[in-house]
């Protein structure tokens, strides 16, 4: 027992986790500004530098060739007066000025730029965060890792490439995560690459070391004992290898003889366990969630698409819509999903995200225990609040509301702006409040959520779709359209076929705005029923 406590000891290559975190498509592009800024400032450090030795180099061929001549005469050199004195001058003078041009370091000012903008570089937690998007991508849009390894996504206008060291760190990011499902998949890619002749920093003992633990963690001891016998091959002292080795040979001896022992007829027969494959999930809809993010939904009826329609809306007659009714479309009938088109323009939209990207933070959520917003690992963006008071056009937006929904917005939450980056998302949820949650919106006093309107406010290359996986619906971002449905029946019920999610961004990024409305105040304006369910 000793002997196997000490074996699992060294299994496994050692490697430090990370809390995930998120960075905006907004910041990462002052990323972009600020790493340019280093490069110019960079060249800045080279041209100089080049400079420097030029001028040593002038200096040193000048002296080069007067020394040359002096050596072959030294004394007939230095009998002239004017030489003598040089010499003097050179040696006692100009040596030293060569000298503090030599030490003079030319990367002050370098220097100096990379240590302010050091302040605004991403951190550990930003990596991770975006090695667990590629991630999440990979699984959502059923992504191989050589198609990301190759930058072969869909709608991309600059490709790019994962080297095998990206890919070694995309699988160390999913080994701290004791992901082995997602670690060997891109062990292989790494190993893949190598194996192809790419030059790399990392060598493949490193990446067979963790590739081997991964594979025996899923229960596959054959092909984990290959692997490390593949290993010591490249290098027989590898320490942990060995006792690895040792420890798997031990294993499937002792699996031999209980299956002996249990039945001769099974005597011959290897016994491998069964791959565990991806972890147990705590998303029950999961599959149904990816399929609709894919475009891979339930397709509607015909006889239920025969009932969708196109249509001018006035807002009840609205003196504003009369002359300009907004445009509607049917996007789903149960639950009833409208959404309106041209609905907010190019120039609202630029100045709702120049208000917002001052003030994005973390996403944030209510907690049904303590009805407070707190941030969470299955909504994954960068959001701002915007007060109705602060701007004419917030207001203006606010008032296009509640003329096109007839609900009073002076009882809703304040415009909501969120920035989706790459692999941005937010899993299947409630906008309204439970049963089982009383004490939601309780800080407010407002009632639960009605209603949930939805600015689409950029187009998206790829992903970024808002999918309905109770109904197997999928609406996908158009920009300058919006989305409307209710979240509670007229008696106040809620209605479950609103659970919604933010299916990732896979190419792009995704701008959008929402306007959660809430009870207080619609008591005339959309009567309760006595049905429970209507």
């Amino acid at each position: 027992m000793i002997w196997y406590i000490l074996i699992i000891g060294i299994l496994l290559p050692q490697s430090l986790a990370h809390p995930g975190f998120f960075t905006s498509i907004g910041q990462m592009t002052d990323l972009i500004h600020t790493e340019k800024d280093l490069v110019t400032s960079l060249k800045d450090y080279i041209k100089a530098e080049e400079d420097k030795l030029e001028q040593i180099k002038k200096w040193a061929e000048k002296l080069d060739r007067l020394t040359s001549t002096a050596t072959k005469d030294p004394e007939g050199f230095v009998g002239h007066p004017v030489n003598a004195f040089k010499l003097m001058k050179r040696l006692n003078t100009e040596w030293s000025e060569l000298e503090n041009l030599v030490l003079k370091d030319m990367s002050d000012g370098f220097i100096s730029n990379l240590t302010i903008q050091r302040q605004y570089f991403p951190n550990d937690e930003d990596q991770v965060g975006a090695a667990k998007a590629l991630l999440r991508l990979q699984d959502t849009y059923n992504l191989d890792t050589d198609t990301i390894s190759k930058g072969n996504l869909p709608g991309v206008k600059h490709k790019s490439f994962l080297t095998a060291e990206d890919c070694f760190e995309l699988g160390k990011v999913a080994y701290t995560e004791a992901d082995y499902y997602h670690t060997e998949l891109w062990m292989e890619q790494a190993l893949r690459q190598l194996d192809e002749g790419e030059i790399s920093t990392i060598d493949k003992v490193s990446v067979l070391d963790y590739l081997s633990y991964a594979v025996y963690q899923q229960g596959d001891l054959d092909k984990a004992l290959l692997l490390t016998k593949k290993l010591l091959e490249l290098d027989p002292e590898h320490q942990r290898a060995n006792g690895n080795l040792k420890y798997f040979e031990y294993i499937m001896a002792k699996e031999k003889d209980v299956n002996k022992s249990a039945s001769d007829d099974q005597s011959d027969q290897k016994t491998t366990p069964k791959k565990k494959g991806v972890a147990v999930d705590y998303l029950p809809e999961r599959q149904k969630y990816e399929m609709l993010c894919r475009g891979e939904g339930i397709k509607m009826t015909p006889r239920r698409q025969k009932k969708l329609f196109c249509r001018y809306h006035d807002g009840n007659r609205n003196p504003k819509f009369i002359l300009a009714p907004a445009k509607q479309e049917d996007e789903w009938d149960k639950p009833r999903i409208i959404r309106f088109h041209d609905i907010i323009s190019d120039a609202e939209i630029e100045i709702v995200k120049d208000l917002a990207k001052p003030r994005l933070r973390r996403a944030t959520v209510h907690d049904p225990e303590t009805g407070k917003l707190t941030t969470a690992q299955y909504r994954v963006s960068k959001s701002a609040w915007l007060s109705g008071y602060e701007n004419p056009v917030v207001s203006r937006i606010n008032m296009r509301i509640q003329d096109l929904t007839g609900l009073d917005v002076s009882t809703a939450e304040e415009l909501q702006v969120a920035n989706y980056g790459v692999g941005g998302q937010y899993e299947p949820h409630f906008d309204f409040a439970r049963k089982d949650e009383p004490d939601a919106f309780k800080e407010l006093g407002t009632g639960n959520r009605i209603a949930t309107w939805l600015f689409y406010m950029s187009d998206v290359s790829a992903g970024g779709a808002t999918v309905f996986p109770e109904v197997g619906a999928s609406v996908w971002p158009k920009k300058g359209t919006a989305v409307f449905w209710y979240n509670l029946f007229a008696s106040g019920e809620g209605d479950y076929s609103t659970r919604h999610a933010a299916c990732p961004v896979l190419v792009g990024n995704k701008w959008v705005s929402n306007k959660w409305l809430h009870e207080r105040g619609q008591e005339f304006r959309r009567p309760c029923t006595l049905s429970e369910l209507e």
